[in-house]
């Protein structure tokens, strides 16, 4: 039994604008641990940030409608998602990197 079978799904985010050097990365954390999400965001060398967010697809939807705001100082131009399989092992928490 694979884990979309306990109602856990995984979703790859990559949100545009001006989205580093705002506590972008900080925030989702602390968005995405209050939604019970595992994963990590991470700043791409484009200027973007990419988020991997692991749990259930209600607290995936609530995180990316977040991302679609972010936090104060940031300015969110685009968020494009995708659906992906849960990784193997599961991460533990949600990081920044």
């Amino acid at each position: 039994m694979n884990s979309s079978d306990h109602g856990t799904e995984a979703l790859r985010c990559r949100v545009s604008g001006r989205v580093q050097g705002v506590f972008f990365r900080a925030s989702t954390q602390r968005q995405a641990r209050s939604l019970g999400l595992a994963g990590h965001a991470r700043n791409l060398e484009d200027g973007s940030v990419e988020v991997l967010a692991v749990g259930s697809p209600t607290a995936l939807e609530e995180l990316k409608a977040w991302l679609a705001v972010g936090p104060t100082g940031a300015r969110v131009d685009s968020v494009d998602c995708a659906s992906e399989t849960p990784p193997d092992p599961m991460p533990e928490g949600f990081a920044t990197r």
